[in-house]
């Protein structure tokens, strides 16, 4: 009769078992994570969409008060000796005098605008790094 070595019974897991408890926790773990992103945007979406509003309330409110300063000033004309319709006209026309100023400084701007060439010559030359070419 063979002599057999006696089986020793370990608790200590096999290299199997040590996978895939990783593999679920580190699962589990990403999983958390989402979840507290998730969590983290809803606040900041809030509090953003809140801003949106607090600062299109501010935008109508300035300009309620543009509309009062303008009825003002068109009866600080007034008190000329011009009628009230003329300080009206007197005001629109500054009104239209800014505007055209803000326009033409805002054209000779925009006309400074030139495209990224150094971001466009890059551009072309990647698909040549890719081919090999220098």
């Amino acid at each position: 009769m063979a002599h057999r070595e006696p089986v020793v019974v370990t608790d200590e897991p096999t290299i199997g078992k040590l996978v895939v408890d990783a593999s679920r926790d580190v699962s589990g773990l990403i999983q958390k994570e989402i979840a507290l992103a998730k969590s983290e945007l809803r606040v900041s979406v809030k509090a953003g969409g809140l801003s949106i509003g607090l600062f299109a309330g501010a935008a109508f409110l300035g300009l309620l008060a543009i509309i009062m300063l303008s009825v003002a000033i068109a009866h600080f004309i007034s008190f000329t000796g011009l009628d009230l319709a003329w300080g009206f006209l007197i005001v629109f026309f500054l009104y239209v005098l800014l505007a055209g100023l803000l326009a033409f400084v805002g054209l000779k701007k925009v006309k400074k605008v030139r495209p990224p060439e150094k971001a466009i010559g890059q551009a072309k030359a990647i698909p040549g790094a890719f081919k090999g070419k220098s």
